[in-house]
Order: structure tokens, then C-alpha cells, then sequence
């Protein structure tokens, strides 16, 4: 299976616009409806996907945290048999105790560094995919709102020169908007 990303499907939807059909006497493109909210669905597809890594990356962290706790008790549990077994003279066991608490020390720097990167590798992809979600978000707002503007614009033009009877509009300009087929009737044939 062939993975696509989410800004592959948003440079499909560029290059949509870019072959879109440009409106007469506008800035406005035609873009080929079907194709677009292909796109779309596809983009609904891969947020969900996004989620899920963002979901795994949360599972390896408390996999992570709880390696590094459970390595944190191993390591205390052998500092207080190794403390037991110094118990029988008195400067042994001072020793052992010493120890034993460097030992326990040393464990919790090991885990809270471990939990540090954890949670900082975990915040870095929760924010590239909370960026990569933000871009998405805009650029299919974006390309909504340029469907619904080109809609209107193409039912303002559609809508203008039939409105009119033949003989009323004294314009050329009008005369020449209504001899042109609707995009309807020029998609049929």
C-alpha cells in the first residue's frame, strides 16, 4: 500500500486549483468538484492516521516511564539486599546505607532524565502534528471558502443573463454572457 501524507493530498488540491478553469472576467477558478472532495476524504482519512501516531508516541512514552520506574525499584530493591547483607557490623552498614542511598539517587536521576525526554520527545511530535493538523485545517478552510466564492460568482453570472428577456439588455457585454452555454450544458457534451 502506497502511504500518503497530509501535505501530499494539500499540494493535490493545489494543483487542482491550478488546472481549475479560470472564470471569465474573474479571478475565480473552476475546479473539478468530484476530484476535490476525493481529496478531501482522503485528508479525513489521514487525520485520523496522524492521531493514532501522535496516540503511539504517548504509549512509548509511558512504556519509557514505566521501563525507567520498574529499573528504578530493581535497582533500589538490590541497593536494600546488598544494604541487608552489610547489616552484621556496625561501619558496614554505615557503608551499605551510603551507598545504598547513592544508588537510590542515582536511580531517580536515571528516571526522572528518562521521564525528561520522554516528555519532551512526546510534546516535539504532539506539536509537529498539532502544526501539521493547523495547516490542514487552514488550507481546507481556504479551500472551501474558494468553492463557495466561485459557486456564488458562477451563480451571479449564470444567473444574471437569464434573468433578462431577449431584447432588454442594451449591453454587448450582456448579449455575449447569454449566448455562452452554462457550465452544466458544457460539461454534458
Amino acid at each position: 500500500m502506497v502511504e500518503i501524507d497530509i501535505l501530499q493530498l494539500v499540494d493535490r488540491l493545489e494543483e487542482l486549483v491550478d488546472r481549475g478553469t479560470r472564470l471569465p472576467l474573474s479571478s475565480k477558478v473552476a475546479i473539478d468538484e468530484e476530484a476535490f472532495l476525493n481529496v478531501i476524504d482522503q485528508m479525513r482519512i489521514m487525520v485520523p492516521q496522524e492521531i493514532k501516531v501522535a496516540r503511539e508516541v504517548q504509549r512509548d512514552k509511558d512504556k519509557y516511564i514505566a521501563q525507567a520506574n520498574e529499573e528504578a525499584r530493581r535497582i533500589i530493591a538490590q541497593a536494600r539486599e546488598d544494604a541487608a547483607k552489610a547489616l552484621d557490623e556496625h561501619e558496614l552498614r554505615a557503608v551499605a546505607m551510603q551507598q545504598a542511598e547513592q544508588i537510590v539517587a542515582r536511580a531517580r536521576e536515571e528516571a526522572a532524565r528518562i521521564r525528561v525526554g520522554a516528555d519532551d520527545y512526546a510534546e516535539s511530535q504532539l506539536r509537529e502534528l498539532a502544526q501539521v493538523v493547523g495547516q490542514l485545517e487552514e488550507t481546507i478552510r481556504n479551500g472551501l471558502r474558494a468553492l463557495e466564492a466561485d459557486r456564488k460568482a458562477f451563480q451571479k453570472v449564470a444567473s444574471g443573463p437569464e434573468a433578462t428577456t431577449p431584447g432588454q439588455g442594451s449591453n454587448p457585454s450582456d448579449r455575449a454572457v447569454a449566448k455562452q452555454p452554462s457550465p452544466a450544458h458544457a460539461e454534458g457534451s
